[in-house]
């Protein structure tokens, strides 16, 4: 059996069921404004390692028409999710216990985007491989799968990615920053392009992938 993905690199506070997380206080408001402006309208979101749940609550509340359901292979998670989504007025669907390393992972679900933050450097390459061939079957021509989280882009890749990359392949030698050009030919090679590129704090960023025609 495949271990389950990490859940986190940061001590996270928790007031009853409910985890929060340093890193999501510092980046959910700039990304649900930035996918604020990149989902359609009613838009299905499924989220990919959810975390504590956190991210899908900002965003529900930057974008009270769509509807989220979250996902994550911890059970400590998936309970904060819930929690969390007590307040979303129930634009946060129960969260789906989902492991992108498993084949056919989508099956069953219905979206019109994904999302995923801050998984890709923290789990195998494996995980985003499955990330993306599962979503290539899961989403429509035209749709696209948002990614969140640092990258490696040769000369210009800040120096503390780099330092975070060394450290990452320290504490486990499959884990490590991705290089951007990988990401994208990961994507190409199951049937997305990428549209967008957005800045974000702290050296991260934004990538969108549209899903081409079959």
């Amino acid at each position: 059996m495949k271990s389950p993905l990490p859940s986190a690199l940061e001590e996270r506070g928790a007031l009853g069921a409910r985890l929060s997380s340093p890193s999501a206080a510092r980046n959910r408001a700039a990304i649900a404004q930035a996918l604020t402006g990149l989902l359609p309208d009613a838009a299905r979101v499924l989220e990919i390692a959810s975390g504590t749940g956190e991210h899908a609550l900002a965003c529900v509340k930057a974008r009270p028409d769509i509807v989220w359901t979250p996902s994550d292979p911890a059970p400590g998670a998936r309970a904060s999710i819930d929690a969390w989504a007590l307040v979303a007025d129930g634009t946060i669907s129960p969260a789906h216990d989902l492991d992108v390393t498993h084949d056919g992972w989508q099956r069953g679900l219905e979206a019109d985007a994904v999302f995923c933050a801050n998984m890709i450097h923290i789990a195998p390459w494996a995980a985003a491989q499955g990330l993306f061939a599962g979503a290539s079957a899961l989403l429509k021509p035209g749709a696209q799968l948002h990614l969140y989280g640092p990258f490696l882009e040769g000369e210009a890749t800040a120096p503390s990615n780099l330092e975070f990359d060394a450290s990452l392949r320290a504490r486990h030698p499959g884990w490590g920053v991705r290089a951007l050009t990988d990401v994208d030919a990961l994507a190409a090679g199951c049937g997305f392009e990428r549209t967008g590129r957005l800045e974000m704090p702290a050296n991260n960023r934004l990538l969108s992938y549209q899903r081409s025609p079959s």
